[in-house]
């Protein structure tokens, strides 16, 4: 019997994708039925993976990185021996503190999703568990650590590589049948009718606010979030240039043309012209 792929909707929250309804989202999140809705179910995992992305960014709710049908194990929650229990703020773990490593170590290269991202257990990660685990309030032979700060560590210091040869493979596919990036970009745009009833006004303070998670990004020196707030910018800046019927690549030739006759100096950090 082939497996049923659900998209589930927790309003304000997040658009996910499951095998089993019940146990990821009531078992696992805490959602009573009524606190969420199906919105589609397929046995196709490649076409619902695809379409848990698009509602994702329709929604403006947080886009996986690793799509659902990358997933090495893509029923989650059955993760190898060990059974986690995996809410909106916290990952716990079936035993005390003093036998977590020994879980941990048994159960290298399981993963799991979260509501901050997808993690990959592996001995940096379960050194870092290992140290942030914190004893359940509410059961002595249960510990747990914070998500948001799991994944934070996850994404800075253990899945680079990863991140990096994944986001590598979908820039090249992009760039691929001779098309450049910016073609697809139109293309994308095109198709969601961004030429036809989008407003410049609209697109710049969209650039604005991808500006600002930029801006964050760099506070935090949190690369993977730089490298895809940069792209979401130069998104939007193909499609204000568009909406003056402008190509963003004579923009970016205009401008190489005059910066690269400007003569000046490093001062403090920032390039000064000279007068």
């Amino acid at each position: 019997m082939s497996k049923e792929y659900i998209l589930y909707h927790i309003p304000g929250k997040k658009i996910g994708c499951t095998t089993d309804l019940y146990n990821r989202v009531t078992d696992q999140q805490g959602y009573e039925p009524g606190e969420y809705e199906v919105i589609e179910k397929s046995e196709d995992i490649d076409y619902i993976s695809k379409r848990e992305i698009e509602l994702q960014k329709e929604y403006g709710y947080r886009v996986d990185r690793v799509p659902y049908n990358k997933l090495n194990n893509n029923n989650n929650f059955n993760l190898k021996t060990m059974k986690i229990n995996v809410t909106e703020q916290t990952t716990t773990f079936p035993c005390p503190l003093n036998k977590l490593k020994g879980h941990l170590m048994d159960n290298l290269e399981m993963q799991w999703e979260t509501d901050h991202g997808d993690v990959c257990l592996d001995n940096d990660l379960a050194n870092w568990i290992i140290k942030n685990a914190v004893t359940s309030m509410y059961n002595d032979n249960r510990c747990y650590v914070y998500n948001k700060s799991m994944v934070k560590f996850y994404k800075n210091n253990c899945c680079m590589i990863e991140y990096e040869k994944r986001r590598d493979i979908a820039e090249e596919y992009c760039c691929q049948d001779e098309l450049s990036t910016f073609d697809l970009i139109r293309q994308w745009a095109e198709e969601k009718g961004i030429y036809d009833k989008g407003d410049p006004k609209t697109q710049y303070v969209k650039l604005m606010e991808e500006a600002g998670e930029v801006g964050r990004a760099v506070l935090k020196t949190d690369l993977p979030e730089i490298k895809d707030g940069i792209g979401d910018m130069v998104v939007v800046l193909t499609n204000l240039a568009e909406l003056y019927d402008l190509k963003i690549e004579n923009c970016i030739a205009s401008a190489y043309n005059v910066i690269s006759k400007r003569k000046g100096k490093m001062i403090n950090g920032t390039f000064v012209k000279n007068n």
